[in-house]
């Protein structure tokens, strides 16, 4: 049996690599390192080897790159969510008896009370720092969100679109060298320039690989 796997390509860019020869629009199926299916569309043949052949794909399920950040976004929410529910419950917990222990009354030693007056102590202590774990841990998930919140947001050379994407940016940041190059004076800075033309090439690069995958 045929095994389809991934294989990378660039970076953020993943592709099928493939022992047979298929062509533009064939559904196949990737197998992930873990085993997990997907199936997914050719697109084109980017790279050949004596062995295998390389395809960009995009994923029937239109699971691509921005979603699948969005959809780890809302995984993470959903942790420190419940991570605050489970930290909150604790501190009401925590509450346990808090009428008598308001009234700062000194554990009675050898009364019949003590056992009952230490151990309401110590449910409530490990209660509050169990509260706090939990607490700690949701604000741990903070990073996470913020980080793949904005992946969501940008356009990568995974997707079709980067390419008229990554056009359109190339045509901008042309304008812009050209503008500097021309008006001195609008350089904010020594280093305006180089920086300017060194987005071009970045720009001009990511064009260039994404017409071999998409175009």
């Amino acid at each position: 049996m045929t095994i389809n796997t991934y294989a990378k390509f660039a970076p953020t860019v993943f592709v099928a690599k493939c022992s047979e020869a298929y062509t533009k629009g064939d559904i196949i199926i990737l197998t992930s390192k873990y085993g997990n299916e997907t199936e997914v569309q050719v697109h084109n043949l980017v790279k050949q080897d004596s062995e295998h052949y390389y395809y960009s794909f995009t994923r029937c399920d239109g699971m691509d790159s921005q979603a699948f950040a969005q959809q780890k976004a809302e995984r993470y929410q959903g942790y420190a969510d419940n991570a605050m529910k489970r930290s909150n419950a604790y501190c009401e917990a925590a509450n346990e008896g808090r009428d008598f222990l308001s009234l700062a009354e000194p554990i009675k030693i050898g009364h019949h009370s003590e056992k009952r007056h230490r151990a309401l102590i110590d449910r409530n202590a490990k209660r509050m720092d169990k509260s706090v774990e939990e607490m700690r841990k949701a604000e741990s998930y903070a990073d996470r969100i913020a980080y793949w919140e904005n992946m969501a947001g940008k356009i990568d050379l995974s997707m079709p679109e980067s390419l008229e994407y990554f056009k359109f940016e190339l045509e901008k940041a042309k304008e812009k060298h050209q503008e500097l190059k021309d008006h001195p004076e609008k350089r904010v800075h020594s280093y305006s320039l180089t920086y300017a033309k060194k987005l071009v090439n970045d720009l001009e690069k990511k064009v260039k690989l994404a017409t071999v995958l998409w175009a």
